[in-house]
């Protein structure tokens, strides 16, 4: 399986949870904190992500980056 990970910039996110919505992995919540500006973020609460960049594609701040784990090259 392809591990991914998220990075979310908790200063221009607002809280909208579409990502939240938009997660096959339900890897997303929003965070019990706030950001300066007085927004909840999102925050990845388990390390069940993908990579899929379903949450990337949905935000509307683009606050969300995705990376991907590359797979092992196979020796022969």
């Amino acid at each position: 399986m392809i591990k991914g990970y998220v990075v979310i910039d908790k200063e221009v996110c607002k809280g909208c949870e579409l990502c939240v919505g938009a997660c096959p992995q339900e890897c997303l919540e929003l965070a019990q904190k706030i950001n300066q500006r007085g927004y909840r973020y999102a925050e990845l609460k388990d390390d069940s992500c993908t990579g899929c960049v379903n949450c990337a594609l949905v935000c509307p701040d683009v606050a969300i980056t995705v990376y991907r784990q590359t797979k092992p090259k196979k020796t022969v």
